[in-house]
């Protein structure tokens, strides 16, 4: 009888003796890895793609965190000159349009650039991929993850158990659509909702009290069940219509953005 290893971690020797099975050496993570530094996808301008191992973060949970900035520049360099379209698109609640994202640049966006400028995070190459595999993986927690090549989130997605990613560039002339096949299309009204539809795309759609809830989205499962990301994990372009009651600090924005559109 060969060795039978049980969930648990026992393993039933051939001669019915039990002992442990010593768990396999896991790659040493890094602080952080420097996926990308190339030319936007949106406009050309150089950009950089930085992914952090460790979160704090409770509604995400311990997912991998990415960070699309432009290189040349701090992010709130970016947003005062108003070149953050180079990775935030045509996103109309960026914040150098005064709009409702609720990422606050001076925070995390800011912590990283800082560290990449330092040379905290190490160049990415393939020699990494065990850091990532099987891990949940967060596309853009700044940044809009249609600015960087395709093929970059693909070599990761590889290897990690799952992803969450949202993008508003489907209007956009240089869209990728298989970024599509990984993120949720960002729609913010109910006609750029049913109009991704008939696309075959996945949806999240942010609503304001006076906004109705469509038949085919579901609520997000944090906000009714208290469920992570990282143990949610449905926001990955291909299983459900997602809908959330707008929140945040920034929430009155969004109310003066519906009232326009």
């Amino acid at each position: 009888m060969s060795t039978i290893k049980l969930n648990n971690g026992l393993v039933i020797n051939s001669d019915s003796s039990v002992s442990v099975a010593l768990p396999a050496k896991k790659a040493k993570a890094k602080g952080g890895y420097v996926l990308y530094k190339g030319k936007s996808v949106l406009d050309g301008a150089p950009i950089v793609v930085i992914a952090t191992m460790k979160t704090n973060n409770p509604k995400t949970g311990d997912m991998i965190q990415t960070w699309i900035m432009r290189e040349d520049m701090s992010p709130l360099e970016a947003s005062a000159q108003k070149l953050d379209s180079s990775v935030c698109g045509m996103c109309p609640h960026r914040t150098s349009l005064q709009g409702a994202c609720y990422v606050s640049l001076h925070q995390a966006p800011l912590s990283v650039y800082k560290s990449y400028i330092k040379g905290n995070y190490k160049e990415f190459d393939n020699s990494d991929l065990p850091a990532f595999a099987g891990k949940q993986i967060r596309l853009g927690a700044y940044g809009d993850p249609a600015a960087v090549p395709f093929e970059v989130w693909q070599k990761v997605l590889n290897v990690t158990a799952g992803n969450t990613g949202y993008t508003h560039q489907i209007a956009h002339k240089k869209f990728d659509p298989r970024i599509a096949t990984i993120c949720q299309i960002s729609a913010d009204t109910e006609k750029q909702a049913e109009s991704a539809w008939k696309k075959g795309y996945k949806t999240f759609r942010v609503k304001t009290a006076n906004m109705r809830k469509l038949e085919n989205e579901i609520e997000c499962i944090n906000t009714t069940h208290n469920v992570s990301c990282e143990d949610c994990g449905i926001c990955d372009g291909k299983r459900a219509n997602i809908v959330i009651d707008v929140h945040g600090s920034r929430s009155k924005r969004f109310d003066k953005f519906e009232r326009i559109i």
